[in-house]
């Protein structure tokens, strides 16, 4: 068997005979040693009927890996298999196969690739996409959310609403799919395998388009409808199988793992998920936890498991950067960002709407929210099939529309076009800087990056110096254009705006 590297591979496993209750109560794990001596250790998932599948993603460019299989059940289709894959080279312009996962940076900041590349997650925020929709509708949103400049979405995995109901399809008014039967009451041990074959595709469609699905398991908060998340009453041990399971399908890709969410991250579950990530991802892909909006986010953590920390800011269209910045001050050290802000045009037009987003993901970022902005719509995150759809929470819907209508919102453009003028630069462990210039908002990488937004574009002033790089560009955040070029000194200033427009500068080195 061949693979190329960061690519996933996968081994099919068939049980010798049909085995009782197998996702509760057959584990199989594969273990891959590297003709380097380097040993990974992979869960396998059940798939439904007497299949088992191994997904693996070899993180070093050649040689060859063993593999074989240990299982709690003595069958030979599972226990004791072995065989060999060959590490092939790739020619790829994708930015994982190139350069690895994600992972945090060596400061805990930022996100970085396997091979030190750095990254800014710019995720938006399609929670029921999993349950609603279906591969066109799929293929139309990641068109969208690609070329604005977006890489990640936030999804929930499963319906996590208890008394939710509707038909069993996508395309219906309150239709959506389930992934286990037994969620309803509280449980998560009867696994529907075409769910998540299903899910499979839609993944594979936003990897293609370079989305990294951050994958919450069950909900906390209010969830789908506000109708008794299943979240909170989850027994933990059944959250962390999930949790397991979660890993064992979509780890050998880029992920990240959102195990809390919405809630006060106090949780037993989210522990539990935590720490089963933890122990079954050989590739410490991030892991951490988003919080209500009136949550302190601080809970577990000094937990080895925990790699980030998101707030949220509520939905009534404030600007809290302060938020991110009391985080920022957190021990120990958390990447931070502020996972949920005001979702664009929620319960009115002009609620967050246009360039509301764009000073809101820039504020974030100075403030101390340096893994990435996060952006979020009304009517894509319940993925409203058409206009006044009935069920939905009146609160949280757009005045018309549908998730269709809500990609064209005029803030999406501007939270994506942070991805796109940060591309390329040095930001890995950047922090907020209030000391060099006369401006409130700006980050620095002493003697390599400084980076200066500017809500009013006021005449800006270097204050001392502080070994930033002399060379500057001026871009206009609502376009991405390049307007200016130059050479700064200290105690030099670089002059006003002419139009009092917001403006990025960026000195690098």
């Amino acid at each position: 068997m061949r693979a190329q590297p960061w690519r996933e591979a996968e081994v099919t496993l068939t049980a010798s005979r049909a085995l009782t209750d197998p996702y509760v109560s057959v584990e199989v794990w594969a273990t891959f040693t590297h003709t380097d001596g380097a040993v990974l250790r992979r869960p396998a998932f059940y798939d439904g009927g007497r299949t088992w599948r191994v997904r693996f993603a070899s993180p070093i460019g050649h040689g060859s890996w063993q593999w074989s299989t240990t299982a709690n059940v003595p069958d030979p289709g599972l226990h004791d298999v072995s065989g060999r894959l060959d590490v092939v080279p790739a020619e790829s312009s994708n930015a994982f196969d190139r350069h690895g996962f994600w992972r945090m940076s060596p400061g805990g900041r930022n996100l970085i690739h396997a091979d030190g590349t750095p990254a800014l997650l710019v995720a938006d925020t399609a929670w029921a996409l999993p349950w609603r929709a279906t591969d066109d509708d799929v293929r139309v949103y990641a068109r969208d959310r690609a070329a604005k400049g977006f890489n990640a979405v936030l999804l929930m995995t499963v319906q996590p609403d208890m008394r939710a109901t509707g038909p069993r399809d996508r395309s219906a008014d309150e239709g959506f799919d389930v992934g286990f039967e037994d969620l309803p009451a509280g449980r998560l041990n009867e696994l529907n395998p075409g769910y998540f074959q299903y899910l499979d595709r839609l993944l594979d469609i936003l990897g293609e388009h370079g989305l990294v699905p951050v994958l919450q398991p069950v909900f906390q908060g209010f969830g789908w409808k506000g109708l008794d998340v299943a979240g909170t009453v989850v027994p933990s041990g059944e959250y962390a199988r999930y949790c397991r399971y979660l890993v064992a399908r979509y780890g050998a890709r880029p992920a990240i793992y959102l195990v809390g969410a919405d809630g006060a991250g106090s949780e037993p579950q989210i522990e539990a998920g935590g720490q089963a990530v933890h122990d079954s991802d050989c590739y410490g892909q991030p892991t951490g936890i988003h919080y209500r909006p009136h949550a302190r986010p601080n809970a577990h953590q000094d937990a080895p498991w925990l790699d980030f920390q998101w707030c949220q800011t509520g939905h009534g269209g404030e600007h809290v950067p302060e938020r991110v910045a009391d985080m920022w001050r957190s021990e120990p050290v958390k990447a931070v960002a502020n996972g949920e802000p005001t979702y664009e045009c929620t319960g009115h037009q002009d609620n967050a709407a246009g360039w509301w987003q764009g000073h809101e993901a820039w504020s974030n970022l100075c403030a101390g929210a340096t893994m990435g902005v996060v952006y979020g719509a009304a009517n894509i995150w319940q993925w409203v099939h058409r206009d006044a759809e009935p069920g939905h929470a009146p609160y949280f819907l757009a005045p018309k529309g549908s998730w269709r209508d809500a990609l064209d919102y005029e803030g999406s453009t501007y939270v994506g076009l942070v991805g796109k003028i940060l591309q390329d630069v040095a930001i890995t462990d950047m922090a907020p800087d209030w000391e060099t210039f006369l401006s409130p908002r700006s980050l620095r990488v002493p003697g390599r990056l400084h980076i200066v937004y500017q809500e009013n574009g006021g005449a800006l002033r270097m204050l001392q110096d502080r070994q930033t790089p002399p060379n500057y560009r001026i871009v206009d955040p609502k376009t991405g254009r390049v307007t200016a070029t130059g050479h700064l000194h200290p105690d030099e200033t670089i002059d006003a705006d002419p139009d009092r427009q917001p403006r990025v500068v960026i000195f690098e080195a």
